[in-house]
């Protein structure tokens, strides 16, 4: 059966190249390659070079001039790279071209992103997001990926001609591999959407935690909630959504969600393949904007999360800006221009507590005002209600007297029902 072969892990020393049209771009060209760099990293790759090119013209066979192109290839044998990657994105036939003169792997930052979504994934979900990925990536590569493409299937007594190029069936059985895939991934998403109907049923106020890969989010949700979720100083170190549930001081339960972190660059292939875990986002009562305050892109960060939420449809839910990390950085003067930035917005350390206990107070705030608060009486045998909206609604308020429990609290759906007849009405 046909698969997608991924590439041999032999490489080990890498050269980034990215391309700019003007000066004016190439500090933003040094920024993303240090982010590249990172990327290539987590993978166990060295560094071994880098270089930012200024083009006048697009040449559709290198991106480059021939000039520049031999420059390029001097510098790859004198670092004896094995591997080079352009941050920017290069079509099939120019890869197929530099990898022709320069006799090593040469790949994109879009391929970089597969392999370390490929690495990190853990649910089954994630993982079929990051097969479909691929599979719609390497569909126009495939010359580049067999050696056998120019062989030609015989004619039968069917068929006409030479018959059908081996490149076609290749193709043919990749579509229908892709095909299957997005099946496998409706079908995980709905049971994904059950486990959502039940909280929703409940329903508990949802919270999603969003941001640029390495904000922070996962720590915090551990932070919040006790949890002992995958966190690490890298980029993506987790890509499945996680929920735990937060219960507030005043009794009042939440339900927060970890959410998959957003790059520069992101292809719009990913975006769509992992639109399914970000559609917490979509439904979530709330949006954590977590944001890295000390990284020194953090305003270019923030705008690629606010882009990849309007993509989504979410940029209308109401938000929070959570500025993390103010423990590595961020004196008073950057944080009062980041409070300008981000106006709705709380400062807090995930790793040291710091600012952790106003990030509370603040979603107190916030979901006091979307509930009634109901009173009522209940009597000393019905402690079974109680329970329930302790459990199921938000108690907020509790006092034993002789002639019941005196509570105060929202309750949900069915439960509204149950406590009706002891209602008070004062």
């Amino acid at each position: 059966m046909f698969e997608v072969k991924e590439k041999p892990r032999l490489v080990e020393r890498a050269f980034l190249l990215a391309c700019v049209h003007t000066e004016k771009d190439r500090e933003e060209a040094n920024s993303l390659l240090d982010e590249l760099d990172e990327l290539i990293r987590n993978l166990g790759i060295q560094i071994v070079g880098r270089k930012v090119i200024r083009i006048r013209k697009t040449s559709p066979r290198y991106m480059l001039g021939k000039g520049k192109v031999d420059e390029i290839l001097d510098e790859l044998k004198e670092v004896n790279a094995d591997v080079m990657v352009f941050d920017n994105e290069i079509s099939p036939a120019q890869q197929r071209n530099w990898e022709n003169e320069s006799k090593i792997l040469v790949i994109d930052r879009h391929e970089i992103i597969l392999d370390v979504f490929a690495e990190r994934a853990q649910t089954k979900e994630a993982k079929l997001q990051v097969k479909l990925a691929r599979l719609e990536y390497s569909l126009p590569r495939l010359r580049r990926a067999w050696t056998h493409l120019g062989r030609q299937r015989g004619g039968g007594v069917t068929q006409r001609g030479e018959g059908e190029a081996q490149i076609e069936l290749d193709q043919r059985m990749l579509r229908d591999q892709i095909s299957v895939t997005r099946k496998e991934i409706v079908q995980v998403s709905k049971q994904r959407q059950t486990g959502r109907s039940r909280r929703q049923r409940l329903p508990l106020p949802s919270v999603a935690i969003v941001g640029y890969t390495n904000a922070g989010k996962t720590t915090l949700l551990n932070t919040l909630t006790g949890a002992n979720a995958l966190s690490a100083d890298k980029l993506f170190a987790t890509l499945d959504p996680t929920s735990r549930r937060l219960r507030l001081p005043t009794g009042r339960i939440i339900v927060l969600t970890d959410t998959v972190g957003f790059i520069r660059k992101l292809p719009h292939r990913l975006v769509d393949s992992f639109k399914a875990t970000l559609e917490e986002a979509l439904v979530a009562d709330l949006i954590l904007h977590l944001v890295d305050l000390s990284n020194p892109e953090y305003e270019a960060q923030m705008d690629t999360t606010q882009k990849v939420l309007a993509e989504l449809g979410a940029s209308d839910n109401e938000l929070v800006t959570v500025y993390n990390k103010v423990d590595r950085g961020g004196d008073e003067i950057e944080r009062l221009r980041a409070k300008k930035v981000g106006k709705d917005s709380v400062f807090i350390s995930a790793q040291t507590g710091e600012g952790v206990p106003r990030l509370i107070d603040r979603l107190e705030e916030i979901f006091a005002g979307k509930r009634e608060i109901l009173k009522y009486l209940i009597p000393l045998s019905r402690y079974d209600l109680v329970a329930r909206l302790r459990d199921q609604g938000e108690l907020t308020k509790e006092e034993t007297n002789d002639d019941g429990y005196t509570i105060l609290g929202s309750p949900r759906d069915g439960l509204i029902h149950a406590l009706e007849e002891f209602k008070v009405f004062n």
